[in-house]
């Protein structure tokens, strides 16, 4: 205990002495688990938000206009022995003019210009849950859909589910090759501002290898310095993190989650690692 007390006492005293780079150093580490923390932010938020769309995800079947009673029948028929669908609602034309008249009221004047209604009726189904798991039947049943007597088109909402997904993954693979980068040179800065120190304690440090101190005792202020540095870093980044995500929901968005505590708990855990690795880097190489 009283050798911990010692490394960050010495830890504390070299930062302030070179307070200037130190701040860099800080700066550094803070921006870069700043970017991680924005994009943990948004792969949670976005991944909530596909799954509350998974889980109200809709077939639309659109029908061409001089489809027959008997093909309506038919269709239905074919939704039913599915049995994929928890609701089916039939929408007609004049029932689709006036969703869109209600959904898109400033382009009410232009479709009430029109001579004749545009938009096809449909069928709309609300899949079931255990549909989500079964995606080969779910395939089957638009395949079989579209290729019915009446039928013009088949939207599957999971299709471009599946788009949004990927961007998702495309997105965690860019956010974790930028943190990489920026948690490099994180380490380099510290690794500089922790030799910057060593220099300045070189003569302190030869005295204490003539008098025979352990080199514990003259590695672990390094260590401590990098910990300390880069648990301030990831307490700089949480903070502002934290600050432009009550911004943000206050501004625009009030459903917005922000990192559970295990979360945060890894960008500091992860703010030390980085620091801790750049003082490592400093301290092996004292003899």
């Amino acid at each position: 205990m009283r050798a911990l007390q010692y490394f960050f006492t010495e830890a504390c005293a070299s930062l302030w002495r070179s307070r200037g780079a130190a701040t860099v150093a800080i700066a550094t580490i803070a921006m870069g688990l700043f970017v991680l923390g924005v994009f943990l932010l948004l792969n949670a938020n976005l991944q909530r938000v596909v799954d509350r769309w998974s889980e109200s995800a809709e077939l639309s079947v659109f029908l061409a206009d001089d489809v027959t009673a008997e093909q309506l029948k038919a269709i239905d028929e074919m939704v039913a022995g599915s049995r994929l669908a928890s609701t089916r609602a039939y929408v007609s034309k004049t029932e689709a003019l006036e969703r869109f008249r209600a959904d898109f009221p400033d382009l009410a004047g232009s479709a009430a210009s029109l001579s004749s209604n545009p938009l096809p009726a449909s069928f709309e189904l609300r899949l079931r849950p255990e549909a989500q798991n079964a995606p080969t039947a779910v395939e089957g049943l638009v395949t079989s859909l579209s290729g019915m007597a009446g039928v013009i088109d088949v939207r599957y909402d999971r299709d471009w589910l599946a788009r949004l997904n990927t961007v998702v993954r495309g997105a965690r693979i860019a956010g974790a090759v930028i943190v990489a980068l920026l948690a490099i040179a994180a380490a380099t800065t510290v690794a500089n501002v922790v030799r910057l120190a060593a220099a300045a304690r070189r003569d302190e440090i030869e005295i204490m290898q003539l008098v025979g101190a352990p080199f514990a005792y003259v590695r672990g202020p390094f260590l401590a310095e990098g910990i300390l540095q880069g648990g301030i870093g990831a307490a700089v980044a949480l903070a502002v993190l934290a600050g432009v995500y009550a911004f943000v929901r206050m501004r625009f968005a009030g459903d917005l989650i922000f990192l559970s505590v295990p979360f945060a708990g890894v960008v500091l855990l992860g703010g030390m690692a980085v620091g801790c690795l750049g003082g490592y880097a400093v301290a092996r190489r004292v003899r």
